[in-house]
């Protein structure tokens, strides 16, 4: 029986991952392994390797696949990058827009590493790299920020309801006090970490100086967007950043029985979607350009928050092909993208 591809579909979580191979045969046809979990650790990672070798007679063609999910793949990619396997981690909007092709409604692990499988064998993917390390320190700080501002609100509600409240001990009205005061040294200590890492690196410090040109957009919204990205390694086009950032618009419409209202996807990135608000609510009124889009949105959409998304949507956009051009805003600036280097190798995605 001769083989054209082998890939180990992996669905991965915080202590196990569940491994399933595909084997696509010359003639086109595709057979299975059975289903495998192991732990999410160095001892799994080993049992792994050597489950793959007594399945497999021949490994000349052998690829790993998983999903960029959180964090928890990243051990698991560095270990098989590590000892030289070909490694692809794929968009979670692009397996979802697989299994949707294979109608498959059941969500199990067996199930996602089984169709995984097949996705590596049936489509051609980019080979993993490891992001540049300063990516992942930035990416660090800027989720550490986030967090250090979320608990700085939950105690600034607290001190609020405290004040409102009737007869409250001094102590817990200082005590408070003296937690927000503590983090807010925390968050400033941060920023200017975070600041120092960008200023580290020339080419990230020269990319991020160019869209900061960009009116509204601050160092801590470029850091996030680009953290996030990883630097838009695993980005070759606007539809994949869009749809990886919740920015895109699900349709509900089939014939003439169903028309449902259109909406943004619900699978976000949280980071991303928060650090693009603000800015976004600046540019509303101080960007011409994207102040008349927010003001023509408005004027058909019942809420101004939709204007205010496709502001956030369009900032995005912009972010992508300053980092891609490396050039400055402009006020007439366009938010096009010219074809980046993998649409220019026509990426199936």
């Amino acid at each position: 029986m001769e083989f054209q591809k082998h890939c180990v579909g992996i669905d991965i979580s915080r202590l196990t991952f569940t491994a399933c191979i595909c084997s696509k045969l010359l003639n086109q046809d595709v057979k299975f392994s059975e289903v495998r979990t192991f732990s999410n650790d160095k001892k799994g990672f080993n049992q792994l390797n050597r489950w793959v070798v007594k399945e497999l007679e021949d490994t000349s063609v052998l690829v790993y696949l998983m999903e960029a999910t959180g964090v928890y793949y990243e051990k698991l990619a560095y270990h098989l990058f590590k000892i030289k396997k070909s490694v692809h981690v794929v968009l979670p909007n692009k397996t979802k827009h697989y299994f949707a092709s294979l109608n498959v409604k059941s969500k199990t692990d067996e199930q996602d590493a089984k169709v995984l499988s097949q996705f590596g064998v049936e489509r051609n993917h980019f080979v993993w790299n490891p992001p540049h390390p300063i990516y992942l320190e930035l990416r660090n700080l800027t989720r550490y920020h986030h967090q250090l501002q979320t608990q700085r609100t939950s105690l600034s509600n607290i001190k609020h309801s405290k004040e409102e409240s009737y007869s409250v001990q001094s102590f817990v009205l200082k005590s408070n006090k003296m937690l927000i005061k503590s983090i807010d040294k925390q968050i400033a200590s941060c920023k200017k970490e975070i600041e120092r890492l960008v200023n580290s690196d020339a080419e990230l410090k020269e990319k991020a100086n160019n869209i900061l040109s960009m009116k509204g957009v601050g160092l801590l919204t470029v850091a996030t967007i680009i953290a996030e990205t990883l630097g838009f390694e695993q980005f070759h086009n606007v539809k994949q950043l869009v749809s990886y950032a919740g920015f895109d618009i699900v349709q509900r419409e089939s014939g003439t029985s169903i028309k449902g209202k259109s909406r943004i996807s619900k699978k976000v990135n949280k980071y991303i979607r928060n650090a693009l608000y603000f800015p976004a609510l600046v540019a509303c009124r101080y960007n011409e350009n994207l102040k008349n889009t927010y003001l023509e949105i408005v004027k058909r959409k019942p809420s101004k928050m939709i204007g205010v998304v496709a502001i956030q949507r369009k900032l995005l956009i912009l972010v992508y092909t300053l980092w891609n051009k490396n050039e400055s805003y402009q006020d007439d600036y366009k938010s096009k993208v010219a074809p980046t280097k993998a649409e220019a190798t026509r990426d199936n995605s």
